[in-house]
Formats: structure tokens, C-alpha cells, sequence
């Protein structure tokens, strides 16, 4: 087992006294907290950092990012953490610069490739499914570092060329039909795994949102506007434009992303939202632009349940109220309840199942103690007696679950925990 960081290892000592009268809990926190430190990253020779997903030997942006985000408030004092954070930012870096439409990658240029898709090909690219959210994390978890430990070396002219090849992909899939270059398509297989119509996905409709292939699941989008996705586009822009101004002083890129994040936000609000007979208005998952609509929820993340963890508003805003209750409901069609648990779920996998990383990211957003206490009682209850987060699992059967090795949802439920316990959630009553 690798010797983690102090930081790391005082933290999970802290939880034993914190913890104390959770026991399940603290077994539970100190299997999942250092899980991707312990069993998912490795330090190359040219100190950059590869992550994988945990049992599939490739590193997804998203994935990578998410992995290593609760581990931020650590690193501040923490040489092998900074060390770690910023390798694997420079890495994120270099793929983007390989290919900006890919959303895993192989730690060599082997072309080893989850299959022979009808794609632009590269040896360093295991999977190019065009997911916004790939391009989004990275650019997130190098601002929060930043934020955390006011260092601005991973801020160089690679990561400059990097936001500038984000911003003009960007700007190429506001008008995906005329301007796009990409096309993917997939062999016999699930019609969840292949672009429709020519490979380019469901004719769309100008409405200055920019369009996603594919969901942050993996899955192809019904309608190629993702709206999570592109509030996340916004979110992400946002931080640019402060990197823009106080990192790089670049007045022409601050234009650029304010321009391009104000037409995507024109569209996430005029075209995103939908007046719903039972929750008033609210926002979809997905549209079209030409007034379709796909009303319902994933479990992964950007998701309409994660709105204000992504920080695109907050919770108490009326329409994320009413997308909460829509969401949390079993008119979300990959919502569901189970003996031993109720949240929401994800196409991805076999129908029923629920996710821990949404009933990590409902509680992460919540504002009820109850509430919280309730999903916690869920997450204890559906491990399978693991002590660790899976991909999806029956709620009446948690032992029949997808994916022993998951580290994104390991890492989402230590987030969870060190969140509760920096507050004094466990300390009450």
C-alpha cells in the first residue's frame, strides 16, 4: 500500500475521534477518502501524474478531476499533495492538446482503445466520445488548486493554448451542423453508444448553447443541448475570465469567454427551461432548440441535481427548487425507490439500479439535517458490507452492484464526510 501524503494520513487519524460513535461510518471513510491516492494515480517520469477510474486502465478527464477535488483543502501545506495535484493537472493539459474531443486517454501512445470506433484515431486516446464536461473539469479543479493554495505555476502557456483550444471548440459547437468537424460512431453496439444521423447526432437548432455528443455517463445525448453541462460551460468560463484578469492580465481573452459564457447562459434560459403542469418551471436535462425536451436526471455529474455544487446558482433559487423536486421524484424516469434505498440512477446501468455518487451529491445539497442523515443511513446501508461506493446497485439487493473499483464515487463520498465533519455535522446532539 503507497504511504500517503501527512496531510492525508492526520485526517483520517482526526476521524477516528470524530467519528467515534459512527463506526460504520468511519470504516466506510477510511476505505473511500484515500482510495484514489492508495490505488489510482502514479507519478511518471517527466512528473506529471497519471489517474485512472479504478478497474478500467485508462484516465477520464472528468473522472481524474472529481477524484482528487476532496483532497484540495489538504493541500494547501502539503508538498506531495501540491506535487501529486499539479502533475496531474499538466497531464490533463497535454491530452487536451492531443485531442480536445476525447474524453479518456492511454498512459502511452499505445492504441490500446475501448473499441475501433469510426473516429479520428489517435494512439493516445482510449475513448473519444465528445462529453463537454471533459473540458470543463480540468479548467475547475486547476482554479479551485489555485484557489486553495494560491500557487499560479500550472498557469503557463500550455494551460493559456489549452483554454484557448476550449474556447474556440466551444464556440465551433454553438453551430454544430455548419462548423463541427467531429463525427462518431460505434459498431453493434447499444444505440446509447453511437451518434445517430450520419454520426453527428439529432439535427439542432441555434440557441448559443454549446453542443455535447455525449453525457458525462458516457452515453449519447437524446438532444445535443446538455443543459448541466453547459451551466457547468459557464461556471468554467467564469473562472477563466478571473485567470484571465489576475494571472495573465489578457483583456482579449476576458472578452472572448464573457461573450461566449453570456450566449451559452441566453441559452440555458431561454430554450432550457420547461413549464411543468405539476412543478412549474424547471429546467430540462436536454433539448434541441426546436421546443423538444428530455425531462429527466442522471446520476452523474453536472447533473441537474448538482446545480449549485457546480455553482451555477444557488440552492435556494426557485427553478433549481422546483428541478429538485422534479428530479427527487418518480416523474424522473431514472429515479426509484428499493427496500434499502431511493435516489436516482443512470441509463448506464441496469435499470432500478441507484448510484451512491447521487445520493452523495443529493446530500452534498442539501440544506436538511434530516435529510442528510437519511442518505447517510442509505450509503451505510448499500455498501454491500464493502466499505465502498459502487457504480449502481439494486436498492433491494445492494449486493448486486456494477463496479467493485470505482474511485470517482469513493472520493465523492469522502468528500461528503470531510464536509460533515469540518462543519460539526457528527459533534451534534
Amino acid at each position: 500500500m503507497k504511504k500517503l501524503p501527512n496531510s492525508v494520513s492526520d485526517l483520517l487519524q482526526e476521524a477516528h475521534s470524530t467519528l467515534a460513535g459512527h463506526p460504520k461510518l468511519l470504516d466506510m471513510f477510511l476505505k473511500c477518502f484515500p482510495n484514489t491516492l492508495e490505488t489510482t494515480t502514479k507519478l511518471l517520469e517527466d512528473q506529471s501524474a497519471f489517474v485512472i477510474t479504478g478497474d478500467i486502465p485508462a484516465m477520464w478527464l472528468r473522472d481524474s478531476s472529481a477524484q482528487v477535488r476532496h483532497y484540495l483543502p489538504l493541500a494547501n501545506g502539503d508538498k506531495e499533495l501540491q506535487h501529486l495535484i499539479e502533475g496531474l493537472i499538466r497531464r490533463q493539459i497535454a491530452y487536451i492538446h492531443i485531442d480536445p474531443y476525447a474524453n479518456a486517454f492511454n498512459e502511452e501512445a499505445n492504441d490500446n482503445r475501448y473499441d475501433e470506433d469510426l473516429t479520428e484515431l489517435d494512439a493516445w486516446v482510449w475513448e473519444r466520445k465528445y462529453e463537454i464536461d471533459s473540458l470543463c473539469y480540468p479548467i475547475q479543479l486547476s482554479y479551485l488548486y489555485w484557489k486553495q493554495t494560491g500557487r499560479t505555476e500550472i498557469f503557463d502557456e500550455a494551460f493559456r493554448a489549452a483554454v484557448q483550444a476550449i474556447l474556440n471548440l466551444w464556440k465551433i459547437e454553438q453551430r454544430h451542423a455548419e462548423l463541427s468537424p467531429y463525427r462518431f460512431a460505434r459498431i453493434n453496439c447499444p444505440p446509447s453508444d453511437t451518434l445517430r444521423n450520419n454520426r453527428m447526432g439529432m439535427p439542432v437548432n441555434y440557441t448559443g448553447m454549446t453542443w455535447s455528443g455525449f453525457r458525462p455517463s458516457d452515453d449519447a445525448c437524446t438532444f445535443g443541448y446538455l443543459i448541466p453541462s453547459n451551466m457547468f460551460a459557464v461556471v468554467v468560463l467564469r473562472y477563466i475570465e478571473e485567470i484571465a484578469m489576475e494571472v495573465w492580465n489578457d483583456a482579449e481573452l476576458i472578452q472572448l469567454a464573457s461573450e461566449l459564457r453570456e450566449e451559452i447562459d441566453f441559452g440555458i434560459q431561454n430554450y432550457g427551461t420547461y413549464l411543468h403542469p405539476k412543478y412549474g418551471k424547471i429546467y430540462a436535462y436536454e433539448t434541441d432548440g426546436f421546443g423538444n425536451y428530455n425531462l429527466m436526471d442522471d446520476a452523474n455529474v453536472p447533473s441537474l441535481l448538482s446545480i449549485p455544487y457546480l455553482g451555477y446558482t444557488t440552492f435556494d433559487d426557485p427553478i433549481y427548487q422546483n428541478t429538485r423536486k422534479f428530479v427527487l421524484s418518480g416523474d424522473n424516469p431514472y429515479y426509484h425507490e428499493g427496500k434499502f434505498a431511493k435516489g436516482i440512477g443512470s441509463p448506464h446501468t441496469p435499470e432500478g439500479f441507484i448510484w451512491p455518487i447521487s445520493l452523495a451529491m443529493q446530500a452534498l445539497t442539501a440544506r436538511d439535517d434530516a435529510e442528510i442523515g437519511e442518505l447517510l443511513e442509505m450509503l451505510q446501508r448499500t455498501d454491500a458490507d464493502t466499505g465502498y461506493m459502487h457504480e449502481g446497485f439494486d436498492p433491494d439487493n445492494p449486493s448486486s452492484y456494477t463496479r467493485p473499483w470505482f474511485a470517482w464515487a469513493n472520493s465523492l463520498f469522502g468528500e461528503l464526510l470531510y464536509s460533515l465533519m469540518a462543519r460539526g455535522f457528527f459533534n451534534k446532539g
